[in-house]
């Protein structure tokens, strides 16, 4: 194999071009001119929390795909634990190396929401790190909201949400939960109006509400609503979010603008998971 090393000297990353298929297997490609006879293999190696040792692996062998080059194919199982997974090449006596990425097919996931999901669910996204090298990033949750319209309405003072679960169904006894970051088991609860498939939903939030809510629950009048559904009386809440097409960090991406009630402004936003979120702040 190659030692990546440029006519400089100086070494280099290869670069790996992936595409995604409706189903979600990931194809990934890059050039090795030597890599038949050295056989070497593609490293997935999930990124650990802060302070926690690292603890998944999963390797795929690289086989010769013509012209020089090397193709891995990563299908549905085993499925991958939540998170982002780093990509790494693995050579015969080699340290793992970064890789840096090619071409990314990632139209087979634009339209991922249209599509119902079974449970579990499981979400996978190439994506382009900070530092420029290829990463994966995987949800891997029992059942799913996906959010697909958040519109504010600043005369109404509201804002409405709407959403479809993924890997189950809205039943009698469905409710909308927001639950303030931090405190002592504080809730705001809203009923979901029903779609009649039974699983597109939305609920309409009234923003003097949620600050009242909030000055309740903190004493400060600031705080963080994390929301939720629970699809019936006795169903395990689901978290909102948006994952099911190309954008791996939503964050940045998808940004709402605050509206004022009374003393305080409200910000519906996406977090670093890109679960749905309300901030209320003084």
């Amino acid at each position: 194999m190659s030692d990546g090393r440029g006519s400089a000297g100086v070494r280099t990353e290869p670069r790996v071009g992936c595409a995604v298929d409706a189903d979600g297997r990931i194809t990934f490609d890059l050039s090795l001119p030597s890599a038949e006879a050295e056989r070497p293999q593609l490293l997935l190696r999930l990124r650990p929390k802060k302070g926690r040792p690292e603890q998944a692996l999963h390797v795929l062998d690289l086989e010769p795909a013509g012209e020089g080059r090397v193709r891995a194919a990563l299908g549905g199982q085993p499925v991958l634990a939540e998170g982002r997974w780093d990509v790494y090449l693995l050579g015969p006596g080699d340290e793992p190396q970064r890789l840096r990425p090619g071409l990314r097919d990632l139209r087979a996931l634009v339209d991922g929401h249209l599509r119902d999901r079974p449970s579990p669910v499981a979400v996978r996204i190439p994506y382009v790190t900070k530092d420029g090298c290829l990463a994966v990033r995987a949800w891997l949750r029992p059942a799913h909201a996906e959010v697909d319209g958040i519109d504010v309405d600043v005369a109404a003072g509201s804002t409405t949400v709407g959403a479809r679960l993924h890997g189950t169904s809205l039943l009698a006894g469905a409710v909308v939960r927001l639950r303030l970051r931090g405190s002592d088991g504080a809730e705001h609860t809203l009923e979901p109006q029903a779609g009649s498939d039974g699983r597109s939903f939305s609920f309409t939030l009234d923003h003097a509400e949620l600050a009242a809510a909030t000055e309740r629950g903190t004493g400060a009048g600031s705080g963080v609503w994390n929301v939720f559904v629970q699809p019936s009386a006795k169903a395990p809440v689901i978290r909102l979010a948006r994952l099911l097409d190309d954008v791996a960090d939503r964050k940045e991406v998808f940004v709402y603008p605050p509206v004022t009630a009374g003393r305080v402004a409200l910000c519906t936003y996406y977090t670093v998971d890109n679960d749905l979120s309300v901030e209320v702040r003084r």
